[in-house]
């Protein structure tokens, strides 16, 4: 089938992959333009423009999909269908109704739940057992197009958002290719908009850990915010990210260092329970075993973190 692939992060390359070792034909790929990445601010493409790179697909980076002159350029692409995975643009009525087949986009939760750019960190973080991809017909809304075929599965007790991002990647990218072997057998499903709910995009200040908050609570947002922005706290002033930890027994006032054993780590009170901190890395070190950073430098059994 010929198509233009419209996607941006690691999320979509498996997407475009698939689509390529399926045989389909992609005329054109369509990304977010190269971005200024690191300290040295080196600018730098998308994963989706090096991987179509290396097939010699032509790759645009338009600021904006509304202009009537990049729209004429797909109208003459004159593609069967558009594929959209993770683009990060909305696409206009104009664009939507270029392809005759539709434009169709690999969406990374079980629609009607988690609209928005970061489903899969929010799934994490609320806690949600389940999460999966939506292959959907996509509409004018954000997220609000018919459901066409969907894939779920259980997240680990113990999974990040980064591994579930892996998974639901690969996971999307096979159901895509599936969903366009059958799609004229298909019969849309639509959403129940009542059922929805929106994953904002994430921001460092959330990052902040709550210590009133249950260890349940704090546990999903670790997992949920790795490998980015990693869920924080302090200790004695100074910053301290978490990148795993697991619930525990244990009360005390909400914050407070319960245990500091360089065999057994560090045990920390939640409004509700205690989290024992596995992964740990201090300002300006680096991240490291709870118990290996005790080893060298110890905690007060008592102190509060957060302050």
């Amino acid at each position: 089938m010929k198509m233009v692939f419209m996607g941006t992060p690691d999320f979509a390359v498996p997407s475009l992959q698939k689509l390529l070792d399926a045989g389909h034909e992609v005329c054109a790929v369509y990304t977010q333009p190269d971005k200024p990445q690191g300290r040295k601010q080196i600018l730098t493409a998308p994963p989706v423009k090096e991987l179509a790179l290396q097939y010699d697909i032509p790759v645009y980076q338009p600021a904006t999909l509304r202009s009537e002159e990049e729209q004429e350029r797909l109208r003459a692409l004159a593609p069967e269908v558009i594929v959209v995975a993770a683009y990060g643009k909305l696409l206009p009525r104009a664009v939507l109704e270029i392809p005759p087949r539709g434009c169709i986009n690999v969406h990374g939760s079980l629609l009607p739940r988690w609209r928005g750019a970061a489903p899969i960190q929010w799934a994490v973080i609320a806690g949600d057992q389940t999460a999966g991809v939506t292959i959907m017909q996509m509409a004018e809304g954000l997220d609000t197009g018919d459901m066409l075929t969907r894939y779920e599965t259980e997240i680990g007790e113990k999974e990040t958002a980064g591994e579930l991002f892996d998974r639901l990647a690969e996971a999307g990218a096979a159901l895509l290719v599936q969903t366009l072997e059958k799609l004229d057998s298909i019969t849309p499903q639509p959403q129940d908009d009542s059922q929805s709910c929106y994953a904002h995009m994430l921001d460092k200040q959330m990052a902040v850990i709550d210590w009133t908050r249950s260890a349940h609570e704090i546990d999903c947002l670790i997992r949920g915010l790795n490998p980015w922005p990693i869920a924080l706290t302090a200790l004695a002033g100074e910053r301290m990210k978490i990148y795993a930890a697991e619930p525990a027994a244990g009360s005390g006032a909400s914050g407070e260092v319960l245990e500091s054993d360089p065999k057994k780590g560090l045990l920390v009170a939640c409004g509700t329970g205690a989290l024992r901190l596995d992964e740990i890395q201090m300002v300006g070190g680096k991240r490291m075993r709870a118990t290996d950073y005790l080893r060298g430098h110890a905690i007060e059994k008592g102190t509060v973190l957060g302050v």
